[in-house]
């Protein structure tokens, strides 16, 4: 049998180049944000104006896919309690985690998602500053939330008048819901939202970011700018600022894809 050798050398160059490319094409997918495979843990924390029960349309979705799940109580007394109380519930979580945060909770997710328990990160119409920004400062360079206005303190505690509750925060839910979720609205103490994070977890991390297109309490554009920011993997959902109970289908298939449970 006569053999051609340039037909063989062309295919062993064809061979080797396919393999150079291959490994080039793995490198940078390596590089890339991915899923948390195997994550079999997710530990939620809700944000301003709002406590645990925020999630309660999501934790079933996500419990029905096998996942331990637990939601963080926020104290909003300050950043650094608030971390401390996220990290309590991580450090009980046995392997892989997704954390998870809504609106003011995701400075908690970018502080305590450097622990070693977390795998992913998932932002839900959230802030997300790097490491030592002054988010009020970064804010103020977009015009401002309707939400802002309807702000009342009662001495060092803050909280929304139902009026701008209904209005600005939960105006894509129906009356009766929203007005059950305006009943358990936990306030805030001023000191809180005078915290900086001290690490940026979403630099380090797979990160995800579901975006409200109709917010009023965090400028959707904000929401862009910060997602992109970090290379997020994101979503644009037509709704309000609580998109994880008025689109909780959509907010649970983006933590499951964190976890790698698509």
């Amino acid at each position: 049998m006569i053999v051609d050798r340039r037909v063989v050398t062309s295919s062993l160059l064809a061979v080797a180049a396919s393999a150079v490319l291959g490994g080039a094409r793995a490198a940078e997918m390596a590089e890339k944000p991915g899923a948390a495979a195997g994550a079999r843990n997710v530990v939620l924390v809700h944000g301003l104006f709002a406590d645990g029960s925020s999630w309660s349309e999501v934790i079933p979705r996500l419990q029905a896919r096998g996942l331990n799940v637990t939601a963080v109580q926020n104290p909003l007394t300050s950043l650094p309690d608030a971390v401390a109380a996220c990290e309590r519930v991580l450090a009980r979580q046995d392997g892989p985690t997704v954390l998870a945060g809504h609106s003011f909770s995701g400075m908690i997710v970018t502080e305590a998602g450097v622990h070693p328990n977390v795998a992913a990160l998932v932002y839900v119409a959230a802030r997300a500053p790097d490491a030592g920004e002054d988010y009020t400062a970064l804010a103020k360079t977009y015009p401002a939330a309707p939400a802002s206005a309807g702000i009342v303190f009662d001495g060092d505690e803050g909280r929304l008048t139902e009026e701008a509750f209904l209005r600005d925060f939960a105006p894509d839910l129906p009356l009766d819901k929203a007005k059950a979720l305006y009943a358990v609205q936990w306030p805030f103490h001023k000191a809180l939202l005078a915290g900086k994070t001290n690490h940026a977890a979403w630099r380090d991390k797979p990160s995800y970011y579901a975006i409200s297109k109709d917010d009023r309490v965090i400028n959707p554009d904000l929401q862009r700018f910060m997602a992109k920011r970090m290379n997020a993997s994101a979503i644009e959902l037509a709704a309000s600022h609580v998109s994880l109970l008025s689109h909780p289908q959509e907010i649970s298939e983006l933590i499951l894809k964190a976890a790698g449970r698509t």
